[in-house]
C-alpha cells in the first residue's frame, strides 16, 4: 500500500518533530488536550447517534450544564466518554501490556449508568449491524475469541512486529468484528485504537461524524469484513496525520 507507507513516513516525521519539541508549554498543551477531548467525544458519540451538538458537548463538560431537550441517555454518553478517556490517562501508566481486562474497563465507563447489567460484560444474547450484512459471532464464542483478541494485543505490544498506527486500526477492527458487547462496541473500540496510538507516542484518530464521512468509516469497516482491510487502515492513518498536523502547528516558533 503505497499510500499507507507514505503516511506513516509522513507521521514518523511529524512525531519526530513534536518529540523534539516536548515538552510542549503546559497552557498550550492543555488547550490542544482540552479541544482534542471535546472533538473526539463529540464525533465518537454523533457516530452512533447522539444528537448533542459540538457545542452542546463542549458546555456539558467544561460547565456541567445540562442541554435542555436532551436525554438523560445522551448526557451521560457525553460524561461517560470523557470518564473514559480520563482513565486512558490512568492506563497509560502501567508497565504491562494492553489486555482484554483495560478493555472491559474501559467498555464499563462507556455504558456505566446507561446499562449496568452489560457494562464490562460480554453480551449473551445475538446482536446485529444495522446497515451490513457481516455476521457476528454467537455469544458462547466470545470468551475464546477474545482470550484469543487478548492474546494477540500481547504478541503485538511484545514483539513490537506492527507499526502503531497499524496496530492500533487492526485492534480498532478485530473488536468491533468479534463485537463481545451489547452495546458501545464503537465507542470502546475507537477509545482502545486511541489508546494504543497514545501509549506509543503518537497523536491520536479522531474519526468525524459528517454524513458522508460517517458513510466512509462503516464502508470501510464493512470492506475490512470482507477481508479488506487497506482503507480502514489508511482511513486511521490519515487522521492520525491531521491530529500530527495539529500539534506540529503547536510547536513555539
Amino acid at each position: 500500500m503505497p499510500e499507507f507507507d507514505s503516511l506513516l513516513k509522513e507521521i514518523d516525521e511529524k512525531k519526530a518533530r513534536i518529540d523534539r519539541a516536548r515538552p510542549l508549554p503546559k497552557i498550550i498543551l492543555d488547550k490542544l488536550t482540552e479541544y482534542l477531548d471535546i472533538e473526539w467525544t463529540y464525533n465518537s458519540n454523533a457516530i452512533e447517534g447522539n444528537t448533542m451538538t459540538r457545542q452542546e458537548t463542549m458546555l456539558i463538560l467544561k460547565e456541567g450544564l445540562t442541554i435542555s431537550g436532551k436525554s438523560m441517555r445522551e448526557h451521560l454518553e457525553v460524561t461517560n466518554h470523557k470518564n473514559a478517556i480520563d482513565c486512558l490517562d490512568e492506563l497509560l501508566r502501567k508497565v504491562e501490556p494492553i489486555t482484554q481486562e483495560d478493555i472491559k474497563k474501559i467498555h464499563y465507563l462507556v455504558l456505566e449508568g446507561i446499562n449496568n447489567k452489560y457494562a464490562g460484560r460480554y453480551r449473551d444474547v445475538e446482536v446485529y449491524i444495522s446497515g451490513s450484512d457481516h455476521k457476528l459471532p454467537q455469544p458462547e464464542k466470545l470468551t475464546d475469541l477474545m482470550f484469543e483478541f487478548s492474546r494477540w494485543l500481547v504478541d503485538r505490544q511484545e514483539n513490537k512486529d506492527l507499526h502503531a498506527v497499524r496496530f492500533a486500526a487492526q485492534a480498532h477492527f478485530k473488536l468491533v468484528d468479534i463485537h463481545p458487547f451489547i452495546d458501545g462496541n464503537g465507542r470502546t473500540a475507537r477509545l482502545l485504537m486511541n489508546f494504543i496510538l497514545m501509549k506509543y507516542g503518537y497523536p491520536i484518530a479522531v474519526f468525524e461524524c459528517e454524513t458522508e464521512k460517517r458513510k466512509a468509516y462503516y464502508s470501510a469497516l464493512d470492506r475490512g469484513h470482507k477481508g479488506n482491510l487497506a482503507p480502514f487502515e489508511i482511513m486511521v492513518a490519515r487522521y492520525v496525520n491531521e491530529t500530527a498536523d495539529k500539534y506540529v502547528g503547536s510547536i513555539p516558533k
